[in-house]
């Protein structure tokens, strides 16, 4: 699977931690060129020093990805450092509002719009307009069982996830002709400054866990080598499709 990433340029947004940082590391390690994308430098340019100690190839840009001219400047970066953009993992997003639907604010829905859908439709833009100037490419978006199902704390995150969910599959349909393919994971409970808070207490960890079939937190390793695939030619007959990594969540 790997042999077909050798060589090609791979553009992870988020890549300072958690998913997007595990899958940063884990297309260096295949052979791909690599951008890490994020807006904490420090933390950013650690990914990238990871990639190099292992013998990749990697540049970091900083950017907001709810930003037009920072996710341009960020397409065109990517350009100008390695040729091309071959593959693209749409994974920044952070924050999480919850309460009642009708207590919620006009900026409380602003925010979660532009973190978790808004931040995904301009990479998306960008990188679309990149790849139609080349023979296609690969692009997975990352949503969550949130964009499966109703999470009724919530509610916000959860529309703005299935959100990407729906973006992903207009998206396969509009560009399937061009060579470009677009997926979408959708992870469940999985190790990352997110969830950290989740993991270190011991019952609300032992409630979740008794909600999936495999009674443990994820890993980004684990999302991480679904992206590869979804990137890879063994994956060349795979658009529009939306994966679930979640232990069994939602079964």
């Amino acid at each position: 699977m790997t042999d077909s990433l050798k060589g090609k340029v791979a553009l992870v947004t988020g890549a300072s931690s958690g998913i997007g940082k595990a899958t940063a590391i884990a297309f260096g390690a295949a052979g791909a060129k690599v951008v890490v994308a994020a807006r904490r430098q420090p933390e950013g340019e650690a990914t990238v020093n990871t990639i190099r100690d292992a013998g990749g190839e990697a540049v970091f840009i900083q950017t907001d990805v709810i930003q037009p001219d920072q996710v341009e400047a960020m397409v065109k970066g990517t350009v100008n450092e390695f040729g091309r953009l071959d593959f693209a993992f749409n994974n920044a997003g952070g924050g999480r509002v919850t309460g009642r639907l009708h207590e919620l604010s006009i900026e409380d829905w602003d925010l979660m719009a532009e973190a978790y859908l808004r931040s995904v439709w301009l990479c998306m833009k960008f990188e679309i307009a990149q790849m139609l100037k080349q023979d296609g490419g690969a692009i997975v978006n990352n949503s969550s069982v949130a964009g499966l199902k109703g999470v009724g704390g919530s509610p916000l995150y959860s529309t703005m996830k299935h959100g990407v969910v729906g973006l992903t599959k207009s998206a396969a349909l509009q560009y399937g002709d061009d060579g470009i393919r677009v997926n979408v994971v959708c992870p469940g409970w999985i190790d990352t400054e997110m969830t950290a808070d989740w993991k270190h207490d011991p019952e609300r960890s032992a409630r979740l866990h008794s909600m999936q079939a495999i009674k443990r937190h994820g890993e980004g390793d684990e999302i991480a080598g679904l992206i590869l695939w979804l990137c890879s030619d063994s994956a060349s007959f795979t658009t529009g499709a939306t994966f679930v990594v979640d232990g069994g969540l939602l079964a």
